[in-house]
């Protein structure tokens, strides 16, 4: 019987750990993908010796505590919008809902959107754009906030994992690229501690 009793209680411990694995081994693969596209002459947005020198990005360690279950609310009548980008242009979105979460027992708010030009290709038909600040910014991430893709959940939740937040091309190459600007609704007041991180080697 207490053999039973030992396999039982090992049982959960199993699980568990098979799910830690499994979510550690997808930011693994997104930053595996990361540095490989900014590798690949082809899709980089490093120039010149930037890309010549460029190795791997520096990544936070990954920590589960920045993998959160938010109660996602769909923004009803949304009307497309133009949100600002670093070139002085702008590109369409529309707010897509918004992201309720608990982080160190506080609760934030993040506004999701859908970029309009995107869903109009079918590989991106149910892609969300989450451009976020917090206080990392200009310290151990690029002044301009980050980025997290997402997908259109199933139901009333989503999960953000700030361990696969990216910066944006602009960080890397401000010349080429023109970025949407993170809305000052998406500032977060607490640091971040999660995804990739920023050596200012790009604008000096």
């Amino acid at each position: 019987m207490k053999k039973y009793i030992v396999i039982f209680l090992l049982f959960p411990l199993l699980i568990f750990s098979q799910k830690v694995s499994k979510e550690e081994s997808e930011v693994k693969k997104f930053q595996k993908e990361l540095d490989a596209e900014y590798l690949n002459p082809k899709e980089t947005p490093l120039r010149g010796d930037n890309f010549t020198n460029f190795k791997k990005h520096p990544f936070f360690p990954i920590n589960s505590k920045y993998r959160v279950t938010a109660k996602f609310t769909k923004t009803e009548n949304a009307e497309p919008f133009d949100l600002p980008t670093s070139s002085g242009k702008t590109k369409l979105y529309k707010e897509y809902g918004k992201a309720t979460f608990i982080l160190d027992g506080k609760t934030y708010i993040l506004t999701i959107y859908q970029s309009q030009d995107l869903i109009k290709q079918e590989k991106y038909k149910d892609h969300l754009f989450l451009p976020f600040r917090d206080a990392t910014n200009e310290k151990e991430t690029y002044g301009g906030g980050k980025y997290m893709d997402l997908t259109i959940p199933k139901g009333n939740t989503i999960v953000l994992d700030f361990n696969k937040s990216y910066q944006p091309y602009c960080a890397y190459n401000a010349y080429d690229y023109n970025c949407p600007i993170v809305p000052e609704e998406n500032k977060l007041p607490v640091e971040i501690r999660a995804g990739v991180m920023y050596e200012d080697i790009y604008h000096h």
